[in-house]
């Protein structure tokens, strides 16, 4: 049996689109073209769809097939249980949504022996019946004796029995079940209380204090604060439950089972209520609880890849030479001297706390040498006292390089790694941990995609959150930012290519064994000749591709292969080389681009050449601007309120924005101090790596905090 209706249709409805745009992208899709491909390069076919748009079709689509799929399932069990009428068959083939179609197969759902199981074997099902009916004249106790058995041995034993029937069947009405779930979305009130045989002064519980006593309606908790209440459930702190005023659900469901005013509706009140209690409120509970976490997922996994997208698209200090200092006051610092293209050079320990002198003297012999335009600092223990000197040095030496504060978040997991290995066999893990940091200032999005996204610090409660959703959305972040940017052919790592649209990890081992015995690639077309890399991978991966010495100048440009006879076409109307075009773009608005319309070249894919051709190799990211952080406070303790700070954006959470200021403890500005105007999403007016100017509100010397405002 099939569905009653079109699920491209649904999405479509759904998501406001065209059907047209959806089947498309669905064909895309299925014959295996990445996000990123279409979004690019198959703008004409989809309507210009974009990447978020493609991915919410794919999502969508996802959850289309699994519920088919389930409904399959639930309809061959059904049949083989001889009970599949064709009005239930109707019903399934007509569910729109995964909780709907669960509620419809309960009633046939195996399961363990259940109260009413036994009841039923002991063959008082035809007194549930009559129980349900209440037309009997016979009063309960009378009529149950004539269900009395070596198992039922009194009336009351029956009565009971035929009252767990009843309130099976109740508990497993789709229709029943939908109307108690919507009065505990609406109505319930989530609960939270010191959990059994903890102690409210005890260490573990102390954190969890404003939870002790702490209640709110189930449709208002926000994400973070339910994530919050869920730890301290996982860590037996707290105790949580959903509260309901019940009666009036009650009342509305006595009156749909039209409960009469005579003795068998008082049974049939009891099995309600019984239903309620034992069957009902436990079951829904838990669902509801589910759907909290998984909505309270979803926003903390949104705001989190939102995040990574910020801090992977962070501006590049570019091919500039860098110093890379991983701070350390018993152990050292570990300088590093990096090339403009992030090579290592040299490196260097200086010992701050023993002598300060050589300290400086090794220092300046590493920054004479290598000249380094900027100094990147990681932000790890240390990093305080190494900050204060190193800047004085510089001033008394009149040396003013960029100065700027790396995060050290996934550092350390980095320089254990396989990858740190492979690139630095013959280097200390803490000088790979320098040469890290150096990298992130050049280029963050190059280095960064070697650590595992939820390594960088970025995330709220992500910990919490299902780890195998987080993990999957960060890799679209990921794989987004990757193709968003290119990447360079012949110097990028085999973990950013393997991000690369259509790649994957082994390709991306082989691009780079091919490279290292046989050269650099002269042209894209080249890819070719790479083991396993097959038509189709090319046409995923090439466009996506630089080559910035190449034989075809559209080779270090974002114009894809297939369209390289359009450019040539374009080129010959305009009577130069193509190699001339990138060079002279005001001969481009010569052309008319209807001329050049053909099959799936339409007005999107032109307008994207001509922006190649005018901007080639162009990069989406920022301009670099390094934060002025006040040269006067370099302590907490130097704070005061009323001050005000150039700060970049560390980290935003439902509730607000953490901000760096340069004291080496990150200040918070509230999403109500955000903006003069309401902000409900801190994402709409801030991003990480930001530069903020903010004021300080209050400071709270004792637990380290920082309150600020940035409404100047």
């Amino acid at each position: 049996m099939t569905t009653s209706f079109n699920p491209l249709d649904e999405i479509s409805q759904e998501l406001k689109l065209s059907l047209a745009q959806v089947q498309t992208t669905v064909s895309l899709l299925d014959e295996g073209a990445t996000v990123p491909f279409i979004a690019r390069y198959r703008k004409d076919r989809t309507g210009a769809l974009d990447e978020v748009q493609i991915r919410q079709i794919e999502e969508r689509l996802k959850y289309w097939r699994e519920l088919e799929e389930r409904r399959q399932a639930i309809l061959k069990s059904i049949e083989e249980q001889g009970k599949l009428t064709p009005e239930l068959a109707k019903t399934l083939a007509a569910v729109r949504n995964k909780t709907e179609l669960e509620d419809l197969y309960l009633p046939f759902k195996p399961r363990r022996r259940t109260r009413a199981q036994k009841a039923r074997e002991a063959g008082l099902e035809p007194l549930a019946l009559i129980m349900r009916l209440q037309r009997e004249r016979l009063a309960p106790s009378e009529k149950a004796r004539a269900f009395l058995s070596e198992q039922i041995t009194d009336p009351e034993m029956a009565l009971l029995g035929a009252r767990d029937i009843l309130a099976e069947e109740i508990s497993e009405d789709a229709r029943l079940r939908e109307q108690a779930r919507e009065n505990l979305r609406n109505f319930g009130v989530i609960t939270s209380r010191l959990a059994r045989g903890q102690k409210e002064d005890s260490p573990e519980a102390a954190k969890y204090r404003d939870y002790f006593d702490f209640k709110e309606p189930v449709k208002k908790i926000p994400s973070h604060r339910y994530l919050a209440l869920r730890r301290g459930e996982g860590e037996k702190v707290l105790s949580l439950k959903i509260e309901l005023e019940a009666e009036r659900l009650l009342e509305r469901l006595r009156r749909q089972l039209q409960i009469q005013p005579n003795a068998w509706g008082d049974q049939v009140r009891l099995a309600l209520d019984d239903a309620w209690e034992r069957l009902l409120l436990p079951s829904l509970e838990s669902e509801i609880l589910s759907e909290l976490k998984l909505q309270a997922d979803q926003t903390a996994i949104e705001i989190f890849a939102a995040n990574l997208r910020d801090l992977l698209m962070s501006a590049p200090f570019g091919t500039r030479p860098v110093l890379g200092l991983d701070p350390g006051l018993r152990t050292g610092i570990k300088c590093v001297a990096l090339s403009p293209t992030g090579q290592y050079l040299e490196d260097t320990v200086i010992y701050l706390v023993q002598n300060e002198n050589r300290a400086k003297e090794a220092f300046f012999k590493l920054f004479n040498k290598y000249q380094p335009a900027a100094i990147a600092l990681g932000d790890g223990t240390g990093s305080r006292e190494t900050e204060k000197a190193v800047r004085a040095w510089l001033k008394e030496a009149g040396q003013k390089p960029v100065f700027v504060r790396i995060s050290e978040s996934g550092a350390s997991i980095y320089s254990a790694s396989e990858i740190a290995r492979q690139e630095f066999p013959d280097l200390d893990l803490t000088v790979r941990g320098a040469i890290s940091i150096g990298r992130r200032l050049q280029d963050p999005l190059a280095e960064l995609v070697k650590v595992e996204p939820r390594s960088l610090g970025v995330g709220q409660y992500q910990h919490d959150v299902n780890q195998t959703a987080l993990a999957a959305k960060l890799d679209q972040i990921v794989e987004s930012c990757v193709n968003q940017v290119g990447v360079e052919l012949n110097s990028a790592s085999a973990p950013l290519l393997e991000r690369v649209s259509g790649l994957g990890p082994k390709l991306a081992k082989e691009i780079v064994a091919h490279r290292d015995q046989k050269g650099a690639f002269a042209s894209r077309q080249e890819l070719r000749k790479v083991k396993g890399l097959g038509a189709k991978t090319y046409e995923q991966a090439a466009g996506f591709l630089r080559i910035r010495e190449a034989q075809n100048p559209l080779d270090n440009t974002g114009v894809h292969p297939e369209h390289y006879a359009v450019v040539e076409r374009m080129a010959r109307d305009l009577g130069v080389a193509v190699a001339e075009l990138p060079k002279r773009p005001e001969l481009l608005p010569q052309l008319s681009l209807k001329n050049y319309q053909a099959g799936d070249v339409g007005e999107h894919t032109l307008k994207d050449i001509l922006l190649e051709l005018q901007k080639p190799g162009r990069d989406p990211r920022e301009q670099f601007e390094a934060p002025v952080f006040r040269e006067d406070v370099q302590e907490l303790e130097d704070v005061k309120p009323e001050m005000l700070f150039e700060g970049r954006v560390t980290n935003i959470t439902a509730f607000g924005a953490f901000v760096d200021i340069g004291v080496h403890q990150d200040g918070l500005v509230h999403v109500s101090q955000l903006s003069h105007r309401f902000v409900r999403d801190p994402q709409e007016v801030v991003k990480v790596g930001q530069t903020l100017r903010v004021q300080v509100l209050d400071v709270d010397y004792k637990r380290r905090r920082i309150q600020l405002t940035a409404k100047l």
